[in-house]
């Protein structure tokens, strides 16, 4: 599933071909995603001009004067931009048509993404609403991870990739962090010490903006260059297993915790109460 750097990177990427551009036209060539794309998408956004492009967690908001579209990747969608429009693919669900020529294509082979509008403030909508804050932004901080965690005895790893507590935090950047701060992924959240959540937001912020600086340095978005939704990193501990921690060369290990496989260095990142 695209994580948090790939939907920055994504929204970037598309920003300089979409901002301030008119839709003169939707095409929907398969409606069936995880929720149904409405046709009435195809009247709402004619006409209309794409303010901004935000980002809340994994999902992307296109702006227009009269309402938004929200649209989430799901486990593998991407987006694309074309210079003419082509036949679709297999697995093309969308195309959003500007006045310029330029198509915005959404792919998605799984058909887990969602694309939806609201006339209402999309903060609001129910599938945002009750999302914590950016990782990447001031609210998300020591001080807030410290009072939210207090008395929490769920594991930290599971705490911070829940979009309540933080949004986006997904699985690959929970790993990272948490080895750069020495926290092993086990410790209950409520037993963290104010200095080692000041120690963790500030590894999550390092960690996620590497990857989005990583992502743009290797992406481009020009017209009719293939995007796959993802690009390679240096991960210190992530699918590490079995190979030599980067800092003391023991092993990496690996467990699951909320059926999600965690990696971690036993002798870096110190069991609960050792």
């Amino acid at each position: 599933m695209p994580e948090l750097p790939e939907i920055e990177v994504t929204r970037r990427g598309i920003l300089p071909h979409i901002k301030e551009n008119t839709v003169s036209g939707v095409k929907i060539y398969n409606p069936k995603l995880r929720l149904p794309i409405s046709r009435e998408i195809i009247g709402n956004l004619k006409g209309q001009k794409i303010n901004s492009i935000t980002r809340v967690s994994r999902y992307l908001l296109f702006n227009t004067n009269a309402g938004t579209l929200i649209l989430h990747l799901g486990m593998t969608g991407h987006l694309l931009i074309r210079s003419k429009l082509l036949t679709p693919r297999k697995h093309d669900h969308l195309d959003m048509v500007f006045k310029d020529k330029i198509i915005l294509r959404f792919n998605d082979v799984r058909k887990f993404g969602i694309i939806l509008w609201t006339v209402k403030d999309p903060l609001n909508h129910k599938l945002l609403k009750n999302i914590g804050p950016d990782p990447l932004t001031e609210n998300f901080s020591g001080k807030y991870l410290f009072q939210e965690s207090r008395s929490r005895k769920v594991s930290i790893k599971q705490f911070i990739m829940d979009n309540k507590n933080v949004a986006g935090v997904g699985n690959i950047y929970a790993n990272e962090s948490l080895f750069i701060c020495g926290i092993h992924p086990l410790t209950p959240a409520g037993n963290l010490s104010k200095k080692n959540c000041g120690k963790l937001v500030t590894a999550i912020k390092k960690v996620l903006s590497k990857a989005i600086r990583n992502g743009i340095k290797k992406t481009d978005f020009y017209p009719d260059r293939e995007w796959p939704g993802y690009f390679s990193q240096k991960l210190k501990v992530y699918q590490q297993e079995g190979k030599k921690c980067s800092v003391c060369s023991h092993t990496i290990m690996r467990i699951a915790i909320g059926q999600r496989s965690t990696f971690y260095c036993k002798n870096c990142q110190k069991k609960p109460g050792k």
